[in-house]
């Protein structure tokens, strides 16, 4: 065998081991991803009957508020229902795909290695790239599944406009720019130190990836072209069906994959080409308490979740004045969205960004929790408990931390999106308004971090219930009204008990039961995590 030969050595039996590790999850994935792309284009012949109701929504797709979040739109004439969907569900779909190719790389090239489990595989007659060509071997076949059913059930629909071309064209954006955001996961693996490192860095590129596609979409089209995210909204599927921009994600996806093969090939197991900076020789008065403990072991992460949800906000903000002078200029389309005047819809619209906002924000208002039931199971809490340092204490120190991000999360929300109306418009919406409707969300992200802790006290092996069930709020916040779902399983989603301040009065009711469901939640979490048995 050659010296290339035994480095790949054991690649397919690893390759084996890993997909059968992860089936779950990527079952679940799929399935997901399939459902709602093939629910929701079974759904659109029926929302758009006539002419004047494609037309109406070409009109829609035209304003800047628009291109900003779904990509840059078409002569309104050339609308047709393919192209609707198209234009409205390609690239939240490739932000979903991304999303899963990050934690799927981010798992097994980083914190495989990080919790030993690449050292243990290594030490059996098995080459030293067997595990990173396993992982990409997964990465490939999943994206390659994904591309294939996606095409294969948009053709068998047999909706008018959806040809066999145009359907395996969706399918491959999808596969596509999977591989480029798993190839720049694989690349931060092995620049940091951590997965939490390589993880954080990818997302920050994912979000970046977007604030850049959707300013440039609006502006500046050579901009938009800088970002991953800009060169899929390009692919015009239904359209005009150009494949070129697959080609550049394709080589892009090589380009990073190799880049990250060779430095994984030159670094030291357990190291990274960014180390993390040392700390202190002797420990703050702060840090010597159990919540200056919680906080310096998240503030990287706070820190960048902050920033980023702050941008988003901006990003949102900065289009609205864009919007308003459309929406003055357009009378019909005001009558067809049923708005008594622009500022309505404004409003309206201000109050999905909110809620999409508040939706990014319980993300790290999770991950906090969640980093509890990390450290146990990597056994750093054991320390901790052989000194006096009681369970309840230490929980509590997590999830007030947790509440603490939540509160900072709305309030960069909330931040960004008023100074950018701020700058923008001639009158901007007030900020005690804006900032009220930010916070309105706090007793919902309090009750999925009391969800958090239910599951850390009782079931901590169902973390990712949690997070699937972040994945259907933004379902239903989503497509709610474009599939039509009934109340009771709109409902389920604790986002919808939250009224939107911007148009209605605050119901005091919802939010004192949103908040004693997680008051409640909490404590009984923390007396499960009190009483189980620690993790190994």
């Amino acid at each position: 065998m050659t010296k290339k030969g035994q480095r790949a050595k054991g690649t397919f039996k690893i390759t084996k081991l890993i997909l059968r590790q992860d089936r779950f999850k990527i079952i679940i994935w799929l399935a997901g991803i399939l459902f709602t792309t093939l629910a929701t284009a079974l759904a659109y012949p029926s929302l758009y009957k006539t002419d004047e109701d494609v037309q109406a929504i070409a009109l829609t797709l035209q304003n800047p508020a628009m291109v900003a979040m779904l990509g840059p739109g078409y002569p309104p004439e050339d609308y047709n229902t393919a192209v609707i969907f198209g234009h409205e569900m390609l690239l939240f779909t490739v932000v979903a795909v991304a999303v899963m190719n990050i934690l799927m790389v981010g798992k097994t090239m980083r914190q495989d290695e990080e919790e030993g489990r690449i050292e243990l595989v290594r030490s059996l007659p098995v080459g030293r790239l067997a595990y990173l060509n396993a992982a990409a071997l997964e990465v490939f076949l999943v994206n390659g599944l994904l591309a294939l059913l996606t095409g294969f059930g948009l053709g068998a629909l047999d909706i008018s406009g959806m040809d066999w071309e145009s359907s395996f064209l969706y399918g491959c954006v999808l596969g596509a720019f999977g591989l480029a955001f798993a190839s720049v996961t694989a690349l931060f693996a092995q620049l940091m130190e951590t997965a939490r490192a390589a993880t954080m860095f990818s997302f920050a590129f994912l979000i970046v990836a977007y604030i850049i596609r959707a300013a440039g979409d609006v502006s500046n089209e050579t901009v938009s072209m800088i970002s991953p995210l800009g060169w899929a909204v390009r692919t015009e599927v239904f359209y005009s069906n150009d494949w070129r921009p697959v080609i550049f994600a394709l080589v892009f996806a090589a380009a990073a994959g190799v880049l990250a093969f060779y430095l994984n090939n030159i670094r030291d197991m357990g190291t990274g080409f960014l180390p993390e900076r040392k700390g202190r020789s002797h420990a703050s008065r702060f840090l010597q308490t159990l919540p200056g403990f919680v906080v310096r072991l998240e503030r990287t992460q706070i820190v960048s979740w902050g920033i980023g949800v702050f941008l988003l906000g901006a990003s949102y903000g900065s289009i609205v004045n864009d919007l308003e002078s459309y929406l003055q200029e357009l009378e019909y389309l005001q009558d067809f969205l049923n708005a008594d005047s622009g500022n309505s819809l404004l409003k309206q619209f201000l109050g999905l960004v909110l809620a999409i906002l508040s939706l990014v924000g319980s993300v790290p208002t999770v991950i906090v929790l969640f980093k509890l039931k990390s450290e146990e199971q990597k056994n750093r809490m054991e320390p901790f408990y052989s000194r006096p340092v009681s369970r309840y204490r230490m929980m509590a120190a997590f999830f007030g931390t947790a509440v603490g991000v939540s509160v900072l999360m709305q309030a960069m929300a909330a931040l960004g999106l008023w100074s950018a109306l701020y700058v923008t418009m001639e009158e901007p919406l007030a900020a005690v308004d804006l900032f009220r409707s930010a916070f309105v969300y706090l007793p919902a992200l309090w009750a999925l971090a009391g969800a958090a802790v239910l599951i850390i006290g009782f079931f901590p092996k169902a973390a990712n219930l949690l997070w699937l069930y972040l994945v259907y709020c933004f379902f239903v916040l989503y497509l709610k009204d474009l599939l039509d779902l009934p109340d009771w399983l709109t409902r389920l989603s604790v986002f919808e008990h939250i009224p939107d301040t911007l148009k209605e009065n605050i119901d005091w009711l919802s939010l004192t039961v949103l908040t004693a469901i997680a008051a409640v939640a909490a404590a009984a979490g923390m007396i499960g995590y009190r009483r189980r048995d620690l993790a190994g």
